[in-house]
């Protein structure tokens, strides 16, 4: 029998009895050419994903998921013959050939709100223009304007942090649009409120949670415990599926930060980092075609860095061809097939499988039950499996969430407790130019001191020479009643033209969107 499913070098994903084909396991060599997980609601992907959360974390390899439903934090936990589904567990692991043996693994939870776990920031230069615009649902126009803010901040070392670095910079561009649209291209003020506007929306949707400092540690994702475990990171993601279009943004702005970290590793033993992108729809949604183009960039050159993708979605039409032709490790639960268009889907979803001749492959996409799934799996050499109608085999760890107890226990001894709880925020964009503005306020103050002085002067000058009063005027300086404004866009418009300062460090999906 297989014991726990983790072979030295494969997870054991499920079986077979009557009916059923050979038994089913996942090399972890082709751990990090991708995979999918697809099936309708209630079908029993989300135990798919547990159990090879589990066969990675067993191999010793660290694994990144979402949480979308709020049920998986049980993997910090063990599975308990007293649970209602014990016996089905034991009798279809006597069936598939497993010694099931309950037990849990090392997590570490996270949430961008930081209620259910550690914080996750980004700065807003680490988004970058690109994946900020896509989150803001910018037209054309107020990308090109959200470009030029970042590229000022290049330029004048603005660091951008926090959303309130970028409202502060952004009124700046407004302020002075005349003066950015003579170096940079047109910068209208309607773009510049109607990208505040948008933030203003972000913010109260909680997405300012997400930017500021400490920034996320990529490290933190990617360790081992002290048994050689592969730490589980799970991202609480109930709450976050709530803006949909953040969530989606954060785990690809999360994916391209991993490409640009990572050294290229070839074809290692295992994975370095196995990233499970729950709710896969999302991130195709209403995408541009320019975006879609690099994710599928990014699905195809991040595996040379180590790093397996596995994408689970209710139909594998969510996602795009070019995207799914490059996942070779396949789970597919029953797809339902009620209508005409479900019919193709089925239809389309069963070509994509190697055939097998002792069943139509459409059919049984249709018929699996629960927990039963048609499998695919790379085999010797990366060639793709002979489907099978398969078995999936029962979790070790605990099958739904954790007690509020335990979740609390696992975070008292997180290995990155109190690295991420308290917000630092360092100067920045805002402080910069609230320093700015404050000291052309004094000069400014200091000018109009100096004017009436100079009238002063004026009136105990004047003098009468028989025909009127004629001012014998002092010597003037130059003038200096120009406004706030004009003082600090002239200060910016000299700075420009002197050399640029040194460029911020950003992810923008790295090399792909350009050079950094």
């Amino acid at each position: 029998m297989a014991d726990q499913g983790v072979a030295a070098d494969s997870i054991f994903i499920g079986g077979g009895g009557e009916g059923y084909g050979l038994p089913q396991s996942l090399l972890l060599k082709y751990g990090n050419r991708h995979g999918l997980i697809a099936g309708a609601t209630g079908t029993g992907k989300t135990v798919t994903l547990q159990i090879l959360a589990e066969g990675f974390s067993a191999a010793g390899v660290p694994v990144f998921l979402s949480d979308v439903k709020g049920d998986l934090s049980g993997i910090a936990g063990a599975g308990s013959a007293t649970h209602k589904l014990h016996e089905a567990f034991m009798k279809r692991s006597q069936t598939i050939g497993l010694d099931l043996q309950y037990r849990a693994f090392p997590v570490i939870f996270w949430d961008l709100f930081g209620e259910k776990g550690h914080p996750v920031r980004a700065t807003v230069a680490e988004m970058g223009p690109l994946l900020l615009s896509r989150l803001l649902e910018l037209s054309e126009a107020q990308e090109g304007v959200l470009n030029v803010a970042f590229r000022l901040s290049d330029e004048e070392e603005l660091p951008l942090l926090d959303l309130k670095d970028l409202q502060a910079l952004l009124t700046f561009v407004a302020d002075h649009a005349e003066e950015m649209s003579a170096r940079y291209g047109l910068v209208s003020k309607e773009s510049v409120g109607a990208i505040q506007r948008r933030l203003l929306v972000l913010e109260n949707q909680g997405g300012a949670s997400l930017f500021g400092e400490p920034a996320l540690d990529l490290a933190d994702l990617m360790t081992v415990d002290s048994e050689g475990l592969g730490r589980i990171s799970i991202l609480a993601a109930d709450k976050l599926m709530n803006s949909p279009r953040l969530y989606a943004t954060f785990l690809l702005w999360l994916l391209s930060e991993l490409f640009e970290m990572l050294p290229e590793v070839g074809d290692p033993d295992k994975p370095k980092l196995v990233f499970f992108f729950d709710e896969a729809h999302l991130l195709f949604d209403d995408a541009p075609k320019a975006l879609v183009s690099k994710v599928e960039q990014v699905a195809r050159l991040i595996r040379s860095k180590g790093v397996g993708v596995y994408f689970i979605t209710q139909n594998p039409a969510d996602v795009p061809e070019d995207i799914l032709g490059q996942l070779g490790n396949r789970v597919q639960h029953a797809l339902r097939a009620f209508t005409a268009k479900d019919q193709k889907d089925l239809a389309k979803a069963a070509e994509t499988y190697r055939p097998n001749p002792r069943f139509r492959i459409d059919e049984a996409i249709r018929d699996v039950g629960t927990g039963e799934a048609v499998t695919s799996l790379l085999e010797a050499k990366g060639i793709p499996g002979i489907a099978e109608r398969t078995l999936i085999r029962p979790p070790s760890s605990q099958l739904g969430p954790l007690d509020e107890a335990t979740r609390t226990a696992v975070m008292a001894g997180s290995p990155v407790r109190g690295k991420y709880d308290t917000v630092l925020d360092r100067d920045s964009a805002y402080e910069k130019l609230q320093a700015k503005a404050a000291a052309a306020a004094r000069e400014a103050a200091a000018e109009e001191e100096r004017a009436v002085e100079e009238k002063r002067e004026f009136e105990r000058a004047r003098r009468y020479d028989g025909n009127g009063y004629e001012a014998e005027k002092p010597k003037s300086r130059a003038s200096r009643s120009d406004s706030i404004g004009t003082v600090l866009a002239k200060s910016m418009v000299r700075q420009l033209a002197g050399p640029t300062g040194k460029a911020l460090v950003r992810g923008i999906l790295g090399s792909l969107f350009g050079k950094r």
